[in-house]
């Protein structure tokens, strides 16, 4: 089964990707669903972050997620606690979805591939990419943030200059039917690459 790796900064544009390659029945698991799935639901994450954060972090049992982001986003020694501590658990239940597959490929999906080396894992990597402006007003659209915590956040990740050296495709992602069409383009690659392999 070939396996690859999907990432983009914040407001990119990810998960519309993510949605196109489902509708050509191509499994995705999206590590960052996975990861707040688990901070909802994992009473050892929820421990270990009480101790890490404080009791604010969490009420009534979820995370308090915009306390935890207040946090994190400021300290970059906090943010990779805090990696340290859902990262392990993400992959071990990636492993455990992987292992239910039987698709010719699979994408996973996430916001840091290339900065953690994590891109080795994959035959293929995607990067989404999008105007920095346009990705704010996504987020800001989204999230009902600020644009100094959307900034904080985009420069906790990597770049797209940096990444694109890195990456085997480059989905230029401000046009929906543009974007749809080069999804459309990299599943035929990767589908002809598997019967040629």
């Amino acid at each position: 089964m070939i396996k690859v790796g999907l990432t983009g900064g914040i407001g990119s544009g990810k998960t519309t990707i993510s949605k196109m390659f489902r509708e050509l029945e191509v499994p995705v698991y999206i590590a960052d669903d996975a990861g707040k799935e688990l901070m909802d639901t994992s009473a050892e994450i929820r421990h270990q972050i009480i101790r890490l954060l404080g009791e604010e972090s969490y009420q009534d049992n979820l995370p308090n997620r915009s306390f935890i982001a207040s946090k994190v986003f400021q300290d970059k020694k906090l943010l990779e606690e805090l990696n340290g501590i859902i990262h392990p658990a993400v992959a071990r239940h990636y492993e455990q979805w992987l292992a239910k597959q039987s698709a010719v490929y699979i994408i996973y999906e996430a916001a840091i591939l290339f900065e953690k080396g994590s891109h080795k894992n994959f035959d293929y990597t995607i990067l989404v990419t999008a105007p920095k402006e346009t990705r704010i007003q996504r987020v800001l659209k989204r999230d009902h943030t600020s644009r100094e915590q959307i900034e904080a956040r985009m420069n906790n990740q990597w770049g797209d200059d940096k990444k694109k050296h890195l990456a085997d495709f480059i989905i230029k992602n401000k046009e929906i039917e543009d974007s749809r069409q080069q999804v459309i383009y990299i599943n035929e690659i990767i589908l002809k690459s598997a019967k040629n392999s």
